[in-house]
């Protein structure tokens, strides 16, 4: 079955006055695929899912489809804190042309860990052979998923391919891989730790930062993946006061307000998030401008 490996973005979505702004979400992507990023990831916590419509998130992933027009797959967001939702949003992202679906952990209701895998299980028998990257973030969830239930993912349901790391935690990743070698991909989901958990056996990360600096991510991630210590340690380190910037604020606050000042698209976002703090935004443009990604 297929997986997912490189340089993958968690997309931000423009709005403009309150609606999809699909023009500038068309010029996003573009400027990812010349950017070097191997795969899309729409409708994540990056595009503010939660806030948008199930028409809005269906025309959001077919228009990353039309774009990417089969260069690099599209792996739409669908998951949900009900599994039935999750069943029907992976329908929809199917029905969009994405190539396979990144599912988070069910949140606030908390489930167990035989309680993650029944949901797994759950989406896989309704799209059998479709690909789900699991999505791990307890800091946002309230769910830690184990080692020792990837491990019971690998064995029972062979639909989840990959999982996005997204504790910070190295050995966490070891312990993955001491569970599961190369039975589940490793993508970190935290762009302060690339290099040291592709190190660890990862094969890629799910990136906020690359949304403004695309080919630097890339580059750090080929890097890393090749053995290139040097080099990728090098862009480790340049790209790691935007990864803190990025992160100042509420994740997609910061990134949104950054991707309009590259003139992308506008800040606007979506209640209950608000615009970033004026000095925050101060040094985040002096970052911006440091790395070269907006001049003058």
């Amino acid at each position: 079955m297929r997986t997912f490996e490189g340089s993958m973005t968690a997309l931000a979505t423009p709005f403009r006055e309150g609606a999809f702004d699909e023009a500038s979400f068309r010029a996003l992507v573009r400027q990812q695929i010349a950017g070097g990023t191997n795969v899309l990831i729409p409708m994540g916590t990056t595009g503010e899912a939660v806030t948008m419509s199930a028409e809005e998130r269906f025309r959001a992933i077919r228009v990353a489809v039309e774009e990417a027009a089969g260069r690099v797959p599209v792996v739409a967001g669908a998951g949900s804190n009900s599994t039935a939702e999750t069943v029907a949003n992976v329908k929809s992202a199917r029905e969009a042309g994405a190539t396979g679906t990144l599912i988070v952990t069910p949140y606030y209701n908390k489930p167990t860990q035989a309680g993650l895998v029944e949901h797994f299980r759950a989406v896989a028998r309704a799209h059998p052979g479709f690909p789900i990257i699991a999505y791990n973030v307890p800091g946002r969830t309230g769910v830690d998923l184990l080692p020792e239930t990837a491990l019971r993912l690998c064995d029972e349901v062979p639909e989840v391919v990959a999982i996005k790391e997204a504790t910070g935690n190295m050995p966490r990743a070891v312990d993955l891989m001491e569970k599961c070698g190369d039975r589940l991909t490793l993508l970190s989901g935290d762009d302060f730790t690339v290099l040291p958990f592709i190190a660890c056996g990862g094969k890629g990360v799910i990136s906020v930062s690359s949304n403004v600096a695309p080919r630097m991510m890339a580059d750090l991630v080929a890097a890393a993946r090749a053995g290139e210590l040097a080099k990728a340690r090098e862009l480790q380190v340049r790209m790691n006061e935007l990864h803190r910037l990025l992160f100042i604020e509420s994740n997609p606050i910061p990134v949104k307000w950054a991707l309009h000042k590259l003139g992308l698209f506008g800040p606007e976002l979506r209640l209950p998030l608000v615009p970033m703090s004026e000095p925050n935004a101060k040094k985040l443009e002096a970052e911006l401008r440091k790395l070269g990604l907006v001049q003058g």
